[in-house]
């Protein structure tokens, strides 16, 4: 008897061990799991608008590592500059169920039908690049100094020359582009000084696009002096059509981006400038952002991402032939 019992004690202490090095397993195995992966994956959708731009491809390029270190997916479209298209795209993004969008306007009003859907299906919108102008629609609106943009290419034009008859050349839908003109418009006004704006396309924002355009303006022989680009692409574009009509030595041309193609310009004294924008630090701030807020943490509405001339007397502080 003694025996039997000593058995049955002997099986339940064996026993309570088990369990509790079982216990203890599962612990260590819960313990092991980051914090922020005790959900299934996540998936993100981003749309900007136009992958035409390498601007974009590295904006989303610096947010898709962040998601996938997190074990989460980011699934990308490309609009190619249609805001009818865009607004599809975003519906059938959120017909797949993904919990956050990253999105580049193409047009800042006409978007607002797709931000009334995201709203209604409490699919929270991190807009990048270029603001909506239904910003409550949105969590949070991360961009750069488009304003500041402008107000530097005026401040060094004026410093380089007393008059200018200029070239306009962006596009007045995207709010970003729209900035960028109106903070060089103002400058000059608030300056009093010389110039003439003797040509002004309110429609372009790509490369071939501009070109075209620009060769448009220049059978008809108008003088004129400095190139304001409303990004790289417009300003090389401009410098395509310059070149080819041989007037390169005769004009100013800036550019807004910072990109290789554009710094490169610049170092071969083609460009006189191009604001730098810093894709890869407006992408990781977008993506952190997203994950705050998922995670219920408190984020900024409006972010303003600073931004630098770059012209041939501060180009060696950039990488060339690389992005910021």
């Amino acid at each position: 008897m003694f025996w039997e019992r000593k058995k049955v004690v002997l099986a339940h202490i064996l026993l309570f061990v088990l369990l509790l090095l079982v216990a203890s397993g599962m612990l260590l195995f819960i313990l092991r799991i980051p914090l922020g992966k005790k959900h299934l994956p996540r998936r993100f959708g981003a749309t900007y608008m136009t992958m035409d731009n390498h601007y974009f491809e590295i904006l989303n390029t610096a947010i898709e590592e962040i998601i996938e270190s997190n074990g989460d997916k980011l699934i990308t479209r490309d609009p190619a500059q249609n805001q009818k298209k865009q607004n599809e795209q975003i519906i059938d993004m959120l017909t797949m169920g993904v919990d956050l969008l990253f999105i580049t306007p193409v047009d800042s009003e006409d978007i607002t039908p797709a931000l009334q859907e995201c709203a209604k299906r409490h699919v929270p919108v991190i807009i990048v690049d270029t603001e909506v102008s239904q910003a409550n629609l949105t969590i949070s609106q991360i961009v750069s100094d488009n304003y500041r943009a402008g107000v530097l290419i005026a401040q060094d034009m004026m410093r380089r020359c007393n008059f200018a008859n200029i070239v306009m050349l962006y596009d007045k839908t995207i709010n970003s582009t729209r900035q960028r003109y109106c903070g060089f418009v103002d400058s000059l006004l608030a300056s009093n000084w010389n110039y003439s704006l003797v040509y002004t396309s309110e429609d372009v924002t790509l490369l071939q696009e501009t070109m075209l355009e620009m060769q448009s303006f220049l059978e008809r022989k108008i003088p004129f002096t400095v190139v304001f680009g409303g990004n790289d692409p417009t300003a090389l574009g401009a410098l395509a059509a310059i070149q080819k009509a041989q007037l390169e030595k005769e004009v100013l041309i800036y550019g807004i981006d910072g990109s290789p193609a554009g710094k490169t310009m610049v170092q071969q004294g083609f460009m006189v400038g191009t604001v730098a924008q810093f894709p890869r630090y407006v992408g990781k701030k977008a993506a952190e952002t997203a994950y705050d807020y998922l995670e219920g943490k408190p984020v900024e509405h409006d972010i303003v991402i600073p931004v630098e001339l770059i012209t041939t007397e501060n180009l060696d502080n950039f990488d060339i032939l690389g992005w910021q």
